[in-house]
């Protein structure tokens, strides 16, 4: 068949702007080019990958040879919808995947892969939903409290007024219970509505208030409890408010340890991601703090609602601190994922950094 003439591939600044993994290989099925996207999607640096033969460089593709040698011999393009791809214990990728041969300048016959990755729509379609739910939540619990609030105001009023009427101290007793709980309900609704001013953000290193946080938690910890770090030093400045960040850390991290029943590991990681989509924008470069302890896991059908208010796998849990920790985060335009196994709970913060690209 005949081979496709070289194709107008753009250059490769373009190509990593694409959310499509591309990945070109020549003659010899070594790599001659893989976008960011690819780098992403695989888990591997363009840098080692460079001149590797294929099924080396990206392990994901080593049961692939057989075809992608046929379509370099024989000039035929083929596209494979919902591809599971597997790698040793790396997690699962399910793919579009489009091979077109091409002619490079030199007149040798190469390949280019593109890798379109349906976990990532999926995941996307997710976020999006997740954001929708949170917000009818958001504005749910608005008019529970506000319907709350009114008649609880004229509760201690009335109380304080009974107050001042009665001489007898044992009465007095009653008025002031009243008058207590009518405050601790108060301090309740407040503490589901949140905070009531937008952020105040300034440039903040990542890493100030999640030390801030360790401190604060170690004091507390089991003996048989370990908190590791794994920071990325190089994570530039972003705009955000560190005390509302401590909030979302302080609940992350003590829930991992509470997870952790007196004995285990939490590891606290910092990392950036490029082209990482939050609510339908995509974003050149975020910030991702991932908070890992290997608990028992949430239960599975648990999961899906654990960002939903008054859902709680803690007996003592009001169920109030995902739900506000998602809303603070969501005010800086970021997202709270979580994935979650026996063995394995990471609760990933995703915070951008920059201008959204185009």
């Amino acid at each position: 068949m005949h081979k496709a003439t070289r194709p107008g591939i753009p250059p490769g600044n373009i190509l990593d702007n694409l959310r499509t993994a591309v990945v070109c290989l020549d003659a010899s099925l070594t790599v001659s080019y893989l976008n960011t996207a690819s780098e992403m999607l695989f888990g591997v640096s363009a840098r080692h990958c460079h001149h590797e033969v294929f099924d080396r460089a990206l392990p994901y593709l080593a049961d692939h040879r057989p075809r992608l040698t046929a379509a370099l011999a024989e000039g035929a393009a083929y596209t494979e919808r919902e591809l599971h791809l597997a790698a040793g214990e790396g997690d699962p990728l399910i793919v579009d995947c489009t091979v077109t041969p091409f002619t490079e300048d030199d007149g040798q016959p190469a390949l280019l892969l593109e890798f379109l990755s349906l976990d990532r729509q999926l995941r996307i379609s997710r976020d999006d939903q997740m954001r929708i739910q949170n917000l009818a939540n958001r504005e749910m619990i608005r008019g529970l409290a506000h319907e709350i609030k009114n008649p609880l105001g004229g509760l201690r009023g009335a109380a304080q007024l009974l107050e001042r009427e009665i001489d007898d101290p044992g009465l007095v007793e009653f008025t002031t219970v009243i008058i207590r709980e009518a405050d601790r309900l108060q301090n309740l609704v407040d503490g589901m509505l949140g905070p009531r001013r937008p952020p105040n953000k300034q440039p903040i290193n990542i890493h100030e208030p999640l030390e801030h946080v360790r401190a604060l938690v170690s004091a507390d910890m089991a003996a048989d409890v370990s908190l590791v770090r794994d920071y990325d030093p190089s994570i530039p400045a972003l705009a955000a408010d560190r005390e509302q960040l401590i909030q979302v850390f302080f609940n992350l991290i003590g829930n991992a340890l509470h997870a952790l029943d007196n004995a285990g590991q939490v590891m606290i990681r910092s990392r950036t991601q490029r082209l990482f989509t939050i609510g339908g924008v995509q974003h050149r470069l975020v910030a991702r703090v991932d908070i890992i302890d290997n608990g028992p896991g949430i239960d599975r059908d648990l999961l899906p609602r654990i960002f939903h208010p008054m859902v709680s796998s803690r007996a003592d849990g009001s169920g109030m601190g995902l739900p506000i920790a998602q809303y603070l985060i969501h005010l800086h335009d970021g997202l709270i994922e979580c994935e979650s196994r026996p063995g394995q709970t990471v609760f990933s913060v995703f915070l951008p950094m920059g201008e959204a690209s185009e």
